[in-house]
């Protein structure tokens, strides 16, 4: 059973960065996919960014510029560093791996950026 280890979520200030980082339990080549999604209260999760086994990396147009996606195959980890928070980046994040048409999620770490 695959298994992911999310850490690194936290209380920030408005305009802070927070590292979100996502332990595998197995190769993160194995995956079609990594990517980090995002659930605000009373909204429905939505795409933050993701990057395929290519390296090839998509980001929603709230996380463009500000929020960079990457992996560390040696650990197998993803990671996604946010800079420039803002209230509205409130949310629980998840990890999300997937193989065809497979789905494992995370925990789910809270960040609160406060105003």
């Amino acid at each position: 059973q695959v298994q992911l280890v999310e850490s690194g979520g936290g209380l920030v200030q408005a305009g802070g960065s927070l590292r979100l980082s996502c332990a595998a339990s197995e190769n993160i080549f194995n995956f079609n996919t990594m990517g980090w999604y995002r659930q605000a209260p009373g909204k429905q999760r939505e795409l933050v960014a993701r990057i395929n086994v290519g390296g090839n990396t998509m980001y929603a147009d709230s996380a463009k510029g500000r929020f960079t996606i990457s992996r560390d195959a040696g650990i197998n980890t993803v990671h996604l560093q946010t800079t420039g928070l803002k209230s509205e980046d409130t949310a629980v994040h998840y990890c999300k791996a997937s193989i065809l048409s497979t789905n494992y999620w995370g925990q789910g770490p809270q960040v609160t950026v406060s105003s």
